[in-house]
């Protein structure tokens, strides 16, 4: 490992931070260092039992490490614990949190809003869902949520946790959600929510979100935006395809977003958000607590009142009162706030120009594999190459069976060559040489395992040579 600065970074912060509550008296724990050292050594030990997520070469799944300063502002944040349940638990952390908040929905265009953050993007989902069907309560027959069936697994799961019903709706075979199919569950008159998925966990694809509120406009329905992968690829949004610029561009006409910024945005575990472009579903959360919070003064409003934007100057605000959550790290905010203040997020800044590095080395991953004969990439909608940075491939071979199987020994092989890739199940019509496949009586639906790189580290544009040298040097072993 390279050397790590946040250990000296954090001991300058901490005592900084001690000396501005020196004018408490003097409070003194009973601290063993030794055993605490011998624990950490121990911890240490165990945890070397882990792929190298930090580094370049392991381009497998959805692992970025956080940026040094969000590490240290956890840490520093963490020698006051604070809880943004509300700002008795956490005053400093909750503004920083409204205002990193802020920031994050500036970069979709809304100023007006209602948002926070939560542990994961599944409990973001899980909200947004949960609006969804307050909103529709009451509706007869105009609740069911429609999502992509490449959309995550989460959305079936947690309707079934709200009872509400979900259905999933074909993908074309660029991975995106069919419209036609779409629009014939549509016409079924019964649909109170389409999710759209911009940026799928398995390929990256990007729905059609523009067609999708064009949809919007004849059936009535919310549209639930799951940016939680590819949200922040908005930013550069003129580098990628057609499609997927047009799908960014209406990203602000949705009814809610969630996105997670221990994703692409830098942050430890567990950092989502969810936006809502409403801040009238506030109502939903309102509650009355005998004992807690008496600084707050928020959300106070008679029931179908407006409560007040969600912007960094709207003053106080109680978290507690718009989140399903109670307890929350206020760690995660400042370490969020601390990120975005370093890396703003604009166009053609840092963070927008890392992100563009992994695109880049997606592109150029893809376009490797496409002229290598012994691969396959996908031939519809991205055979120019990825929408974001996932690129997915199959081995090429004469049966479903043999290329599942040659996918698992390479994937195995450059493991074995300390380059760590992913692998993933997808229908084997979207790849190139279909006919070819001796398949009997297969039918195109079928899946095949292929190989996945998430290419999502800025370095991997750098190391990509290496990770194509130790790719092919695996493939020759087959």
């Amino acid at each position: 490992m390279t050397h790590d600065p946040v250990p000296d970074l954090l001991k300058h912060a901490v005592e900084d931070l001690r000396q501005r509550f020196a004018y408490l008296p003097g409070h003194e724990s009973a601290i063993d260092q030794s055993a605490i050292q011998h624990v950490l050594d121990m911890a240490a030990q165990r945890l070397a039992d882990n792929y190298p997520y930090f580094h370049p070469l392991y381009a497998g799944q959805m692992l970025k490490p956080p940026h040094p300063v969000a590490r240290a502002a956890y840490g520093l944040a963490m020698t006051i614990n604070p809880n943004n349940h509300a700002r008795d638990g956490g005053r400093a952390s909750s503004e920083m949190e409204v205002e990193a908040v802020g920031e994050i929905a500036a970069m979709f265009g809304w100023t007006e809003f209602l948002g926070h953050l939560t542990s994961s993007g599944t409990l973001a989902n899980l909200e947004a869902l949960w609006i969804a069907g307050q909103l529709a309560a009451g509706k007869r027959g105009n609740a069911r949520i429609l999502g992509s069936e490449q959309a995550h697994y989460t959305h079936h799961r947690i309707s079934g946790v709200l009872r509400l019903e979900y259905a999933s709706v074909p993908a074309d075979g660029s991975g995106r959600m069919a419209l036609e199919a779409l629009e014939e569950e549509l016409r079924k008159g019964d649909v109170g929510t389409v999710v759209v998925t911009l940026g799928t966990t398995g390929i990256g694809a990007v729905d059609p979100l523009d067609e999708i509120l064009a949809l919007r406009e004849r059936y009535g329905f919310r549209v639930h935006v799951d940016a939680a992968y590819g949200g922040y690829f908005g930013l550069i949004a003129g580098e990628l395809s057609e499609p997927a610029r047009r799908a960014y561009a209406a990203i602000g006409q949705a009814d809610s977003i969630v996105i997670d910024p221990h994703k692409h945005g830098l942050q430890p575990y567990g950092c989502g958000c969810v936006l809502f472009r409403d801040p009238a579903v506030g109502r939903f959360y309102k509650h009355d607590s005998p004992y807690t919070y008496f600084t707050s003064k928020e959300l106070h409003s008679h029931p179908g009142e407006h409560p007040p934007q969600r912007t960094p100057a709207a003053g106080p605000v109680h978290l507690g009162e718009i989140s399903l959550e109670c307890s929350r790290a206020g760690a995660a905010a400042v370490a969020l706030w601390s990120t975005q203040k370093l890396l703003p997020l604009i166009p053609d800044g840092e963070f927008a120009r890392g992100l563009a590095c992994g695109r880049r080395a997606a592109l150029e991953l893809h376009r490797r594999l496409r002229s290598d004969p012994r691969f396959e990439t996908m031939i519809a909608g991205t055979a120019d190459g990825p929408e974001l940075d996932i690129v997915v491939w199959k081995v090429k071979a004469d049966s479903l069976e043999k290329a599942s199987a040659l996918a698992q020994e390479l994937f195995d092989r450059c493991a074995e060559k300390q380059l760590h890739l992913a692998l993933v199940q997808l229908p084997h019509s979207w790849f190139g040489s279909r006919a070819g496949i001796q398949n009997g009586s297969r039918n195109l639906g079928e899946q095949v395992t292929c190989l996945r790189s998430v290419l999502m580290k800025p370095e991997h544009e750098t190391w990509l040579g290496e990770i194509w040298t130790r790719l092919t040097a695996a493939a020759t072993e087959l």
